[in-house]
């Protein structure tokens, strides 16, 4: 019987922990999007801001005009990738506004210049404190950049989100 319950108690602890899942969109200027999703584990929920390190999946899709443009994920990770990611647990919000020391800076895949997300599909997002923008082949792309300071909500999977440009009502 001790021999039954050693060989349980291994199974549970090789079982993976349960994971946080939260989706989230990004609408920037002239027709640029972005969705994604954030994985990390449950305990961490409740315990305000995560960065990059404590991150175990995530993904994000880019679009312009509702077509895509680029993709990357945490797959992808190498060491001369751009990754910095803070996250808000209790808000599900990335603080946004640029400021490294205050947790505000989000680089995923996208340096401070918004020009290494990689060539040829290559995607990533820059929130500095110059502007929210994103990168598509290597190349920033300005046209898509907003305030910096522009809030980013994450959602619980179930639900229904939008990721497009609201139009103006003349």
């Amino acid at each position: 019987m001790t021999r039954l319950l050693a060989l349980v108690a291994a199974s549970l602890a090789a079982l993976p922990a349960q994971a946080a899942q939260f989706q989230f969109c990004w609408v920037g200027a002239n027709g640029y999007t972005m969705e994604g999703v954030i994985e990390f584990p449950d305990a961490l929920l409740d315990t305000d801001i995560i960065n990059e390190t404590q991150v175990t999946g995530f993904r994000i899709q880019g679009y312009k005009d509702g077509f895509p443009v680029g993709f990357w994920s945490l797959d992808m990770l190498t060491p001369e990738t751009s990754w910095t990611l803070s996250f808000d647990t209790r808000s599900l919000r990335f603080p946004t506004g640029g400021s490294r020391s205050q947790q505000t800076y989000q680089e995923w895949n996208a340096n401070g210049e918004v020009n290494n997300c990689g060539a040829d599909g290559g995607f990533g997002f820059n929130g500095g404190n110059w502007a929210q923008d994103v990168c598509i082949d290597n190349r920033w792309i300005d046209d898509s950049s907003i305030d910096p300071f522009t809030p980013l909500q994450a959602y619980p999977m179930d639900v229904r989100l939008t990721c497009e440009p609201s139009l103006p009502i003349s």
